[in-house]
């Protein structure tokens, strides 16, 4: 065998060799055990420090104590965590609880107050209305009364002008502005005077002062009205005659009367009850008719 081929075969023997070592070694040694194996440490001393020196080991010293960790958390996230553990323990009361809320009976003395109050109140209210009752009901009256000062009024003015328009139609009245006794300006006498009349004053009397309409009845007795005030008018007073003569009503201030004056009226009704007619079996049961009264300035 030449030197050549004992070198050749050399290299590929080893080659093959160690491709077999390595071949074993990757199937069968190079793979760490699972769960790899603890390591074990060496107990050394105690201390505090690489150097040192004595027989005697030192007392360790007391473990420091360790700070607690802080609680602070944020603002948002405390709340938010607060609410929410709020709102957990409220669901579960309720729910642990399952027993419904019955509402407090009132006591008795809570009872008597409110029926207090309750009274109270309706009192209230009935003062209430009763004084808006009694202020319509005085609205009501003052404007009956307002109306019945203005009926009144009317009636006296159409008594007054009925007379001015008597006056200017009466005869023997001239177109003069001034008559009289005193020689002053103006027209002497009595606005409610009969423009015939010659007397210019003076009290009531028969003829001018007093006259009568009662149809087929003659007078007995026309009594002057009583009266000493200073006011002068016309009064007429419609009255009702029986068959014997007697004046059994009489009602002033009927149509042709020229004022409203109560004394005057409560005087021409005094004297026309007082009055009498003459006897008349054949005339009516009652008979109507009137008397007039003429009032001067005294």
């Amino acid at each position: 065998m030449s030197g050549s081929n004992k070198h050749t075969r050399g290299i590929a023997a080893t080659i093959i060799f160690h491709g077999t070592l390595i071949l074993l070694l990757v199937f069968f040694g190079l793979h760490a055990p699972f769960p790899p194996p603890q390591e074990e440490a060496l107990l050394i001393n105690f201390g505090t420090d690489n150097t040192g020196g004595g027989l005697l080991e030192p007392a360790p010293a007391p473990p420091a104590s360790r700070p607690l960790p802080s609680k602070t958390t944020p603002k948002t996230t405390e709340t938010s965590k607060e609410k929410i553990l709020t709102q957990d323990i409220e669901e579960a009361a309720a729910v642990e609880s399952g027993k419904e809320t019955k509402p407090k009976k009132p006591t008795a003395e809570e009872l008597r107050k409110k029926k207090q109050a309750e009274e109270a109140r309706k009192k209230q209210e009935e003062a209430r209305q009763k004084k808006r009752q009694e202020e319509l009901e005085r609205k009501r009256k003052e404007e009956e009364e307002r109306k019945r000062r203005e009926a009144q009024e009317r009636k006296k003015q159409e008594i007054l002008r009925r007379t001015k328009n008597a006056f200017a139609h009466a005869q023997g009245t001239a177109n003069t502005a001034s008559e009289g006794e005193t020689g002053g300006k103006g027209n002497q006498g009595n606005p409610q005077g009969s423009v015939q009349a010659g007397a210019h004053s003076g009290t009531p009397g028969t003829g001018n002062g007093v006259s009568y309409s009662l149809g087929g009845r003659t007078p007995q007795k026309l009594p002057l009205p009583e009266y000493n005030y200073q006011v002068a008018g016309v009064v007429v007073v419609e009255v009702t005659v029986d068959r014997n003569g007697n004046v059994t009503k009489a009602t002033p201030g009927v149509k042709g009367s020229t004022t409203l004056n109560q004394d005057l009226l409560n005087a021409a009704k005094k004297a026309a009850l007082a009055s009498k007619f003459d006897r008349k079996p054949d005339a009516p049961a009652f008979q109507k008719g009137t008397i007039t009264y003429k009032f001067i300035l005294q």
